[in-house]
């Protein structure tokens, strides 16, 4: 039963997966996009996650803490550029 309930969350943050890249490329304004971006690492990290639960492997959750980390710093930088138009003062 663990294993259907695995397979199913990695197909419906799969599909999640999808509609975020839609609104990233269609996104009306660039605060859309940065949303969108932010949400689209949020989902591929769980879905990571999930696929290390599945195959019992340590290594998936190494990568999930660093993509984490990369991607709090990216969506840090991006706002502070869209603020003040320049990242480093």
């Amino acid at each position: 039963m663990l294993t259907t309930v695995i397979y199913l969350s990695m197909l419906m943050f799969g599909i999640s997966l999808l509609l975020n890249f839609f609104r990233l490329l269609r996104g009306p304004d660039a605060v859309d996009r940065i949303l969108a971006l932010d949400t689209l690492y949020i989902n591929g990290l769980a879905l990571l996650v999930i696929f290390g639960l599945l195959l019992n492997s340590r290594l998936f959750f190494e990568a999930a803490l660093l993509i984490a980390l990369f991607g709090f710093f990216s969506t840090v930088v991006l706002c502070k550029y869209l603020l003040r138009g320049d990242i480093i003062e």
